[in-house]
């Protein structure tokens, strides 16, 4: 499989923007219709529904975005079922030629590690013969162990052409409790950042941006900027548009002034963009990502992406 960051940049031009659609299924948010039909009480009724409405939302996003996010969290929550639920959509987002970030937030030490790692890429080996679990082209990691517990992750995407992204600076509330504390005359996310930016130019693809990115949410747009202007070679995933309150203005320090090296993920603002009642539900997704691209295109650099050649030289 080819280098993470080159498919990624490529997936980008081709489609001429930056957008990740984030798969966080809610039982309460659903459609009324499916929560009629899948309501019987049962974790696996649940599971049900979530696959039928994620395949839909792949269906509607597939043409208009290059990458979809499943949050992991949701799918476990159903149990066993979910599980299945989450194999089976990320299998259709790859038919479907979107590129997967798995959601999961991972990371322990040593043979730990090493599990989550096989179980996201490129699958679990026993008595020679690999066999895939998830199957994802990028997972979002925990650096807080250290590079001994980053160091299965970053073997595991080399070997099989994935990628990883590391939370840097994140987007929820009480993010600078302990991001923000100093350490050495810079805040603790800067170091983080530190520490990304060498892991990435380690793996540096035909692209010049490398297999290991970072996690910044868009609530902050200075601290996006610091750290843009630190890592130049990074692919930086973007949360905290739509729901959480950041809009195409807050992004733009995150993107490169070619156009590459963000994607902005809207999980809420996309998928639950309709009350469940509202019958004409799956043209609110999309009329909600095609807005979204828009606003993208006409407030940042990611506009640069629509003329630019579909693979990188």
């Amino acid at each position: 499989m080819d280098h993470f960051a080159d498919r990624l940049t490529a997936a980008l031009r081709a489609k001429g923007n930056s957008v990740c659609v984030g798969l966080d299924p809610r039982w309460e948010s659903l459609p009324l219709d499916l929560q009629k039909k899948h309501g019987d009480g049962t974790l696996g009724g649940v599971a049900r529904a979530y696959e039928e409405f994620c395949l839909r939302i792949l269906d509607i996003v597939a043409p208009l975005v290059p990458v979809v996010k499943p949050q992991m969290a949701f799918f476990e929550a159903c149990g066993p079922a979910g599980l299945i639920t989450l194999q089976r959509v990320l299998h259709k987002a790859r038919e479907q030629g979107l590129l997967t970030i798995l959601d999961g937030k991972r990371n322990d030490i040593a043979s730990t590690a090493q599990a989550y790692a096989d179980a996201a890429f490129a699958g679990v080996s026993l008595a020679g013969q690999v066999h895939p679990v998830w199957d994802a082209d990028a997972l979002t990691v925990n650096p807080y162990l250290g590079r001994d517990a980053i160091e299965p992750f970053l073997q595991s995407a080399r070997r099989s052409g994935r990628g990883i992204f590391i939370l840097v600076r994140t987007s929820n509330p009480g993010a600078g409790q302990f991001q923000d504390l100093s350490c050495a005359g810079q805040p603790l996310y800067m170091h983080v950042a530190s520490a990304v930016r060498a892991w990435a130019n380690e793996s540096i693809g035909k692209c010049g941006l490398g297999s290991v990115g970072a996690v910044l949410g868009a609530a902050d747009p200075e601290k996006l900027a610091a750290v843009r202007a630190a890592l130049p070679n990074v692919y930086f995933l973007v949360p905290g548009y739509g729901a959480q309150g950041a809009g195409a203005a807050e992004t733009a320090a995150a993107f490169r002034a070619d156009g590459l090296g963000a994607v902005v993920n809207n999980s809420r603002g996309i998928t639950f963009s309709f009350t469940p009642t509202d019958s004409a539900w799956e043209a609110k997704v999309e009329a909600a990502a095609s807005a979204m691209i828009a606003a993208l295109a006409a407030t940042t650099s990611m506009g640069r992406l629509a003329t630019a050649p579909s693979r990188p030289k």
